[in-house]
């Protein structure tokens, strides 16, 4: 009986592992996610897990604080994955940073708190786990995109029975788009200042069920997380919603990170990238009452970032940044004047066509996705184009077919080898850029009646400024305190007790002074929240 029960046993656990070998293998749906963040958290001390609202969907969002001691009073960043829904890589990438912070870089959590949003998209991510699958952006919300005053009538429809969503192009001489030259399962629009000529039209898969022209327009729609935000915000776009930050999860973060005063960077794991390419500075945008471009400081910056994170993420080549209006990214630096860095964390490696592949002059990404793709034996990525009867084009020539979704963005675990230690790391050496005060180079001299002159340098010997120009322009972010405290029959001829500094920038320093009456000492006290504090006791003479 007891060997039976053994037997059984060892099956059971063997079952279980094959299940969790099966889930690592694959992107998480949200309740695997919440175990996966669940079992952090109760693996360690230095993990809080707080789910921070739900969404229209009834999912929760999550929020992790990584840390030790008084988290809130240290200089944090923040890490955010899932900002694009259709972006699972993003969740992953997070979620690892998470996970590998606890595992493999544990002391780094003495001097920075990190406060990791893993995905804030939970209702489009799901998508992906549907038994219909296309390329979601928005949340649950029921909303009204072609504002027709109905909501969701014209919907996707799986034309070809095969789950999935893909495109459908229809063969017109008044069309726009032709066959890409050197793989002709790729659409292209015709360049008709080179004599190109369309020959198709393009849709997405579905039908116009409201017969209005256009199609799949009103689905399940909802708002979209990387359309929400104050800057920028794309009014009357579908996805955007009725005003900015009008969702339950954009409220929810933006509530918490407007009381987080110890935060000065924000990284994001999506389609915004100004770390494989920094951005430039462009003095027309910079000189707009509402700032559109970075400022001169932040871009030298921003560039030294950008040249570490290459030196040690490797990756080349990177497609341009998908940064839009309403998006967390700029956001984050635009409007909450912080550092803010992106990347989605992976992108299709470039492939060196041969001599049996036509040149790809253009260098398209799905074509170039294609050859990728084949090298690496992937499956199912593609939907070979299939004829069919279609009741809004009679008598003509309809074919569905395309990329599979999600596959551009979301490549499989497998391929990603180091890359996302890779990006734990850089994350980890950005991290020991911050800024960090010290009052140095005391100097006490006594100038007759009783007087003694106090005179310190306050040094950031951090790389990083104390602020970002955006931030310290932005007038919301807490400026550097110097306090000096007095004692009893103490008196300041000269100086000022509280004094705010607005910027130190890396490696630099102030100098302080101060002339001061009586005997006894005094206790100097600099920094902030962001930047670390420093205290220095000072004999008079």
């Amino acid at each position: 009986m007891k060997r039976q029960y053994t037997r059984w046993l060892c099956l059971c656990l063997a079952f279980l592992g094959m299940v969790t070998q099966s889930i690592a293998q694959d992107y998480n749906n949200a309740s695997q996610l919440a175990q996966r963040l669940r079992t952090l958290a109760n693996s360690s001390a230095n993990v809080n897990l707080q789910s921070i609202t739900k969404t229209a969907g009834g999912k929760d969002v999550w929020m992790l604080t990584l840390g030790t001691g008084d988290v809130d009073n240290k200089p944090a960043m923040v890490i955010v994955g899932g900002v694009e829904g259709k972006h699972l890589l993003g969740v992953e990438m997070a979620t690892r940073f998470a996970e590998k912070m606890v595992s493999d870089h544990a002391n780094a959590l003495e001097s920075t708190t990190f406060y990791v949003f893993p995905n804030m998209s939970p209702d489009a991510t799901e998508q992906y786990f549907a038994s219909l699958k296309y390329e979601r952006s928005g949340n649950a919300k029921a909303t009204d995109d072609d504002r027709d005053g109905r909501m969701g009538e014209d919907p996707f429809e799986d034309l070809d029975g095969n789950g999935i969503i893909t495109m459908m192009r229809v063969k017109d001489p008044t069309g726009d788009w032709m066959m890409h030259p050197a793989d002709d399962r790729v659409m292209i629009k015709a360049n008709r200042s080179k004599g190109e000529k369309g020959s198709y039209k393009l849709f997405t898969e579905g039908r116009d069920n409201d017969q209005d022209g256009a199609f799949n327009e009103d689905g399940e729609g909802g708002v979209h997380f990387n359309k929400n935000l104050t800057f920028s915000f794309p009014y009357f776009t579908p996805g955007s919603g009725e005003h900015p930050v009008s969702e339950m999860e954009h409220r929810a973060m933006l509530d918490i990170l407007y009381t987080k005063w110890n935060v000065y960077s924000i990284f994001t794991f999506g389609p915004g990238n100004n770390l494989a390419s920094p951005w430039k500075y462009n003095r027309a945008g910079a000189s707009k009452r509402v700032v559109t471009s970075v400022l001169r400081g932040d871009d030298s910056l921003n560039k030294l970032v950008s040249d570490a994170y290459n030196k040690k993420v490797g990756l080349k080549n990177a497609p341009r940044s998908g940064a839009q209006g309403g998006d967390f990214f700029q956001w984050a630096y635009f409007h909450f004047g912080k550092l803010s860095f992106g990347t989605p964390g992976w992108w299709t490696p470039t492939v060196k066509g041969d001599s049996t592949m036509k040149p790809n002059k253009d260098k398209n990404t799905e074509v170039n996705f294609l050859r990728w793709a084949a090298q690496e034996n992937q499956s199912d990525y593609f939907v070979d184009w299939k004829t069919m009867d279609h009741p809004d084009f009679p008598d003509q020539e309809v074919e569905v077919g395309g990329i599979a979704p999600f596959k551009m963005l979301n490549p499989p675990l497998s391929v990603l080898g180091d890359l996302a230690d890779k990006h734990t790391e850089f994350i980890v050496d950005l991290a020991a850029m911050q800024s960090s005060l010290k009052l140095i180079n005391l100097k006490t001299e006594p100038v007759g009646k009783g007087l003694t002159r106090v005179t310190v340098d306050l040094y950031n010997e951090g790389t990083l400024p104390t602020h970002s120009v955006m931030g310290q322009r932005s007038r919301w972010l807490r400026r550097i305190k110097v306090s000096l405290q007095l004692g009893s029959g103490q008196e300041i001829v000269s100086g000022r007790p509280i004094q705010l500094i607005p910027r130190i920038g890396g490696d630099s320093a102030q100098t302080l002074t101060w002339l001061i009456k009586g005997k006894g000492s005094v206790e100097i006290e600099a920094g902030a929240a962001h930047t670390g504090t420093d205290k220095l006791s000072v004999n008079l003479k």
